[in-house]
């Protein structure tokens, strides 16, 4: 296909997740990256994206975007603080500034949207229940995507994404190092996981399969408790595992950030994007990756 007639696939935060499947993009589309730091510009070359600096909290820098993309994969976070995100406000707004809107766009939200469920399994119609800021934010951002993919006919597919790790990065190393504790079995909480590779694998997916306004808990097979989760990275590395204690002597030892994750337990059924995005992960459980 000549370069000229390709299809333009726009990256909106080119991080780690991201950066794993532009090579693949890039031998199918005209794949353009926002960077926020010009040094950047030669990492995302050499993968095959030509890089645009502009940044989502500056949106005189965002111009350029208008009317540059078939297809957007939107991988930036929302802001720090607050209850909305601005970012994403900014980035359609400079995406609507031209008649030629996107047709695809796909949102990496996260499964931090539903709150604490006690350990219960849910799909994607459990309704939201955010318990952090953090949330709240990324479902504001959610519920503006999806108005506008109402309103403008883009098809905009959303992937509830949980914890994301990989076999270099990711992987709680430090605090096992530390000897620091996790919760006692009778206090633990299950958690979610996806390898970085199979989320990138799913963000690809979505971007030609993925329904119109649909949302996706882009999670793999995974039961684990997160004290099972920490004993598994520890015997896979070499670490002592980590010493249990009940919840209320926790809060002695750890910060605030580090017990909200400790404070809601979900088990996420993923079955939507094996139906829908037929998606075959690479490691359907934790132990599949380590073991690897």
């Amino acid at each position: 296909m000549k370069r000229r007639n390709m299809k333009q696939v726009l990256i909106v935060g080119s991080g780690d997740v991201a950066r794993r499947i532009i090579p693949w993009l890039a031998r199918r589309f005209l794949v353009r990256a926002l960077v926020r730091r010009p040094e950047e510009r030669d990492a995302l070359r050499a993968l095959g994206a030509t890089p645009i600096v502009a940044d989502l909290d500056r949106p005189a820098s965002l111009a350029r975007l208008a009317g540059i993309a078939d297809y957007v994969l939107h991988c930036a976070p929302p802001p720090g603080e607050g209850q909305d995100d601005p970012r994403t406000r900014r980035l359609l707004a400079a995406l609507m500034q031209r008649a030629s809107l996107p047709r695809r766009l796909v949102y990496i939200s996260t499964t931090g949207v539903y709150g604490d469920c006690a350990g219960a399994w849910l799909d994607e119609t459990r309704p939201l229940r955010p318990a952090s800021a953090r949330a709240v934010r990324r479902v504001a951002a959610e519920n503006r995507l999806r108005r506008f993919g109402c309103r403008s006919g883009c098809r905009v597919s959303v992937l509830r994404a949980p914890g994301i790790y990989d076999a270099d990065a990711r992987l709680p190393l430090a605090r096992l190092r530390k000897g620091e504790p996790v919760l006692a079995p009778e206090d633990d909480v299950f958690t979610n996981h996806i390898h970085a590779d199979d989320l990138a694998h799913l963000l690809a997916l979505a971007l030609f399969r993925g329904r119109p306004n649909r949302v996706y808990n882009a999670s793999d097979d995974s039961q684990l408790r997160m004290g099972e989760y920490f004993d598994l990275v520890a015997d896979a590395v070499g670490l002592p595992r980590p010493p249990r204690l009940p919840r209320a002597a926790l809060s002695e030892r750890l910060s605030a950030l580090t017990l909200s994750f400790m404070s809601e337990s979900r088990r996420l059924d993923n079955g939507r994007i094996k139906r829908e995005l037929r998606a075959r992960l690479l490691f359907p459980c934790v132990a599949d990756a380590l073991a690897a």
